[in-house]
C-alpha cells in the first residue's frame, strides 16, 4: 500500500490524503503532517551502510528478518561498505558475500529505490542530499547512551574511562554532524567488570540488532515519538591513535593502564621503550597479593616505571603511578615471554655491564615523533 506522507526529517509540508482506509502507520505519519508520494508501508526496502563486526550483527538481523516471509518486515536488502586492503574485505562485506546480498563500495550506492537507510559503524559523514533519498531517512545503530560518547570509538572510550553503565541508541541521522539526531530507542546495560572493548562490543551488537528490528516493526510510530538528545552530558569518542598506546608510567595509575589494555590491547598493543627500541606489552595481568608482599620487592625504590623480573611468578613487574602491573609477554623483534626477555636481554646485559647500576638498564616512556621528546627512565632488576 502506498500512502502520501513527507520524508521523515524534513520540514512539514501540506497534508495530503492517502488511498484506502488509513492504517495505524498512516495515522502516525498523518499526525506529523508528512507528504511524499514515494513513502510506502512495510515491508521495507533497506540500504545498509556498515563495516565492522558490530555492524555485521545488525546486518545479520536484517537479513534474518528478510528471510522470514511470515513477518513481512524487509522486502529488499542491499549493502554499502568501504574498500579494504584485505582480499576478503571487512566483516560486513564478508557476510554480504556469504549471504549473496548486493554489495556496493562507497561512494557507489547503486541506483535502486529504498524506503529507509540503516547505518552501523560506517565512519562516513552522510550528506543531506543522500539522506533525502530515503523517504524515512537514515537510522543509526550507535553503541552508547547518546549524547555520551558521540563519535567513531564509543565502546573503546566506555572501557577506557571506566564507565559502569552503557547501552545502545537507535537514532535518526542528521546531515553535517555525527550522532546528534533524535533518539528513537535507547536501552542501557551494566558494563561487565573487567570486560574488554571487544567483549563489550559483542554484547552491544546483539542488543543493537534486536533494538533495530523493534524500531523497524513500528517505524512511523518510532519516528513520530523520537526525542531530541539532551544538551547536557555530551562527550566525544575520537578515533584511537598510536600515541594512545604509549604508557605514561609517571602519570597513569595501574587501573588506568589496565583500562587502556582492555580498551585497545586487541587493536594496538601497549608500547614503551627499552634501550632505544620500541617494546610492545602483549599480555598484562593483575599482580597477586602474595607477589606484592615479597620482601625483595618491597625493599625496592618505588619509582614509577621501575621494571623487575619476578622469577617465581615468571612475569615482569612494572611500577606505575600508584601500584604494580604484571606483564607475561612482550614483543621486541619477536614475541617473548617475560622469562625469555630476561634470559635473552636483561641477564646478558648485566653480565656485560657487571659494574653498572640497575637504573642504567631501563625502559623509557615512548614519545612519538609528533610530540616533544621527553625520556623518562625506569629501573629494571631481577628478583631471584
Amino acid at each position: 500500500m502506498r500512502v502520501l506522507v513527507r520524508r521523515c526529517w524534513g520540514p512539514p509540508l501540506a497534508h495530503g490524503a492517502g488511498r484506502g482506509r488509513p492504517s495505524p502507520q498512516w495515522r502516525a505519519l498523518a499526525r506529523l503532517g508528512w507528504e511524499d508520494s514515494r513513502v510506502r508501508e512495510k515491508p521495507w526496502r533497506v540500504l545498509f551502510f556498515g563495516t565492522d563486526q558490530f555492524a555485521r550483527e545488525a546486518l545479520r538481523a536484517l537479513h534474518a528478518a528478510r528471510e522470514n516471509q511470515e513477518e513481512e518486515l524487509i522486502d529488499k536488502l542491499e549493502v554499502v561498505t568501504i574498500p579494504s586492503l584485505s582480499p576478503r574485505g571487512l566483516p560486513v562485506k564478508q557476510y554480504a558475500v556469504q549471504s549473496q546480498l548486493p554489495i556496493y563500495e562507497w561512494p557507489d550506492m547503486g541506483s535502486g529505490e529504498y524506503d529507509v537507510g540503516v547505518v552501523a559503524s560506517f565512519g562516513r559523514l552522510l550528506s543531506e542530499a543522500l539522506i533525502l533519498k530515503f523517504p524515512y531517512g537514515i537510522l543509526n545503530v550507535h553503541p552508547s547512551c547518546l549524547p555520551r560518547w558521540r563519535g567513531p570509538a564509543p565502546v573503546i572510550h566506555t572501557v577506557l574511562h571506566g564507565d559502569t553503565v552503557t547501552g545502545v541508541t537507535i537514532m535518526q541521522i542528521r546531515p553535517k554532524r555525527f550522532d546528534v539526531g533524535p533518539i528513537l530507542k535507547q536501552e542501557t546495560i551494566p558494563v561487565p567488570p573487567k570486560s574488554t572493548a571487544k567483549e563489550l562490543e559483542a554484547v552491544l551488537s546483539r542488543l543493537g540488532a534486536n533494538m533495530l528490528i523493534s524500531v523497524l516493526k513500528n517505524l512511523p510510530e518510532s519516528l513520530s515519538n523520537g526525542r531530541q538528545q539532551p544538551t547536557e552530558g555530551a562527550t566525544y569518542a575520537p578515533k584511537i591513535s598510536a600515541g594512545t598506546s604509549c604508557v605514561k608510567w609517571e602519570e597513569q595509575t595501574s587501573e588506568q593502564i589496565f583500562r587502556l589494555y582492555r580498551a585497545i590491547g586487541n587493536i594496538i598493543p601497549l608500547q614503551t621503550l627499552w634501550m632505544g627500541n620500541t617494546i610492545k606489552l602483549l599480555d598484562l595481568v593483575e599482580v597477586n597479593s602474595s607477589v606484592l608482599a615479597d620482601p625483595k620487592l618491597t625493599r625496592q625504590a618505588l619509582i614509577p616505571g621501575s621494571v623487575i623480573y619476578h622469577k617465581q611468578s615468571q612475569i615482569l613487574l612494572v611500577y606505575c603511578k600508584d601500584s604494580w602491573i604484571g606483564v607475561r609477554s612482550v614483543m621486541l623483534k619477536k614475541t617473548l615471554t617475560a622469562t625469555d626477555f630476561y634470559n635473552g636481554y636483561l641477564h646478558p646485559w648485566y653480565q656485560k655491564n657487571s659494574q653498572a647500576q640497575p637504573s642504567q638498564c631501563r625502559f623509557q616512556t615512548l614519545r612519538l615523533p609528533t610530540k616533544k621528546k621527553q625520556n623518562k627512565t625506569v629501573t629494571m632488576q631481577c628478583i631471584e
